[in-house]
C-alpha cells in the first residue's frame, strides 16, 4: 500500500504541480510580424534526398514581409540530397567540409551555414520539416512581440503508421513532462529546453554565448542551446501546427532506434542516474496499474486514482494527434517501452556502441 501511495503522491504533484505540462500548449499561431528584418535559414543535411525538396519547396514559398535566404548545408550526403533540393535565386548550397574532431556532423554543418550569414535573425530548421507559407512571419513575430532571444517550437510529429501511432504522441508528451513547456517559458526558472525542428535565434544571442561552438559536441544540440542562452535572454517554447516533420518511422525498431541514440546521453552517461531514473519511471509508471489490478483496500483506491491522473494527462496531447482517447489506457505499456529504450541506450554505450546517426558513431 505504501508504495501504492508514493505513486499517488508523485502523480498528484506531476498532475497539479509540474507546471501543467500536460496541456499541451502554447500554440504559435499565425501572426504578422511588427516589422520585416532579414532572416537566413539554414538546413543542414545528410542523405535526406527522400525529404529535402518538400522541405525546401516549403521554405522557399515562405509569405514574408522582407528579405530571406536559404542556405543548403549538404553534409556529405551519399545520395541525391543536392540535386533533390533544386534551385532558387535565394537559395544557396554549400558542401560541408570534412568534420574536425570533437564536432556532432550536425552542428558542424551549423556552423559552416552561420559563417556564409550575415543576418540579425537565424532559422536553423531540419531536413526533414515542411512549412506553412505563415510560418517564417509567426516566428518572427513571436521573437520581435516578447523581446525574446530564441523561439523554438515542437512541430507536429508524422503520426501515420501503427508505430507513430502507438508511440509518437506518447514521445511529445513524455518531453513536455521533461521540460514543462510553462517553466521553460519562465525567466525565473532554471528549465531551459528547445526543439530544433525549428529554432529561431538573434544573431546577437548566438555571438554572446560564443557561437555554435560552445555546443559543438552537444547530441542533444537544441536543450544544450537554450540553456546556454536562457540565463543570459528570454527563450520561447511552444507547439505549433504551422510546420510539421515528414520524416516517417514506419517500425517499432525504428522509432526504438530514435530514443535509444540519445537516451543515455540525457543522463550524462551515469549508471547511477539511470537507475534512478528506471526506478522513478517503475514508480509512476508500472504501480499504478499494478495497484489498480492487483491491490486491495488504499492500495487499490491509490493506484486506480493515479491511472485516473496519468490517463487524463494524456488526453491532450491524444487530442492534438486525433487519437483516439482509449489510447490513454495503454500508456503503461508504452513507457515500458520508452524505459526499455532507454536501457538499451545505455547497454549501447557500454558495449562501444555509442550514439548512431546517418552512419556516424558518437561516444560522448
Amino acid at each position: 500500500m505504501y508504495v501504492a501511495l508514493l505513486s499517488l503522491c508523485a502523480w498528484l504533484y506531476l498532475f497539479f504541480a509540474h507546471g501543467a505540462f500536460w496541456r499541451s500548449r502554447p500554440e504559435l499561431s499565425p501572426a504578422a510580424a511588427p516589422e520585416f528584418p532579414a532572416v537566413d535559414i539554414i538546413v543542414p543535411a545528410r542523405n535526406e534526398a527522400e525529404t529535402i525538396g518538400a522541405a525546401i519547396g516549403s521554405l522557399l514559398a515562405q509569405d514574408y514581409g522582407g528579405k530571406f535566404r536559404i542556405t543548403l548545408v549538404d553534409d556529405h550526403s551519399t545520395d541525391s540530397t543536392a540535386a533533390s533540393a533544386g534551385a532558387a535565386p535565394n537559395l544557396r548550397l554549400i558542401s560541408s567540409q570534412e568534420k574536425p574532431a570533437g564536432w556532432s556532423g550536425k552542428l558542424w554543418a551549423l556552423s559552416q551555414g552561420i559563417g556564409v550569414s550575415d543576418a540579425p535573425i537565424v532559422l536553423f530548421t531540419d531536413a526533414d520539416i515542411v512549412h506553412d507559407p505563415r510560418h517564417l512571419s509567426a516566428l518572427v513575430a513571436q521573437l520581435l512581440q516578447a523581446r525574446l532571444d530564441l523561439v523554438s517550437e515542437m512541430v507536429q510529429l508524422n503520426c501515420c503508421s501503427w508505430a507513430e501511432r502507438a508511440l509518437v504522441p506518447a514521445f511529445v508528451y513524455f518531453f513536455q513532462m521533461l521540460y514543462p513547456f510553462a517553466r521553460v517559458n519562465d525567466p525565473r526558472s532554471a528549465v531551459a529546453a528547445a526543439a530544433g525542428g525549428t529554432l529561431l535565434i538573434r544573431r546577437e544571442m548566438l555571438e554572446r554565448i560564443g557561437g555554435i561552438a560552445s555546443i559543438k559536441d552537444a547530441l542533444i544540440d537544441d536543450v544544450a542551446l537554450a540553456r546556454r542562452v536562457k540565463p543570459l535572454g528570454r527563450i520561447y517554447l511552444g507547439h505549433t501546427r504551422l510546420a510539421a516533420s515528414i520524416r516517417r518511422y514506419p517500425t517499432f525498431a525504428d522509432i526504438w532506434q530514435m530514443i535509444s541514440r540519445t537516451a543515455f546521453t540525457q543522463l550524462r552517461h551515469s549508471a547511477a542516474l539511470l537507475a534512478l531514473t528506471l526506478a522513478g519511471l517503475t514508480l509512476v509508471w508500472l504501480v499504478p496499474p499494478a495497484a489498480a489490478l492487483w491491490g486491495r483496500g488504499w492500495g487499490f483506491i491509490c493506484g486506480l486514482t493515479a491511472c485516473g491522473l496519468a490517463a487524463g494527462s494524456f488526453v491532450p496531447t491524444l487530442r492534438r494527434y486525433g487519437r483516439n482517447y482509449l489510447w490513454a489506457a495503454a500508456l503503461p505499456l508504452i513507457a515500458l517501452f520508452y524505459m526499455a529504450a532507454t536501457l538499451g541506450s545505455a547497454v549501447n554505450f557500454w558495449r562501444g556502441r555509442g550514439a548512431n546517426w546517418k552512419n556516424r558513431f558518437y561516444q560522448s
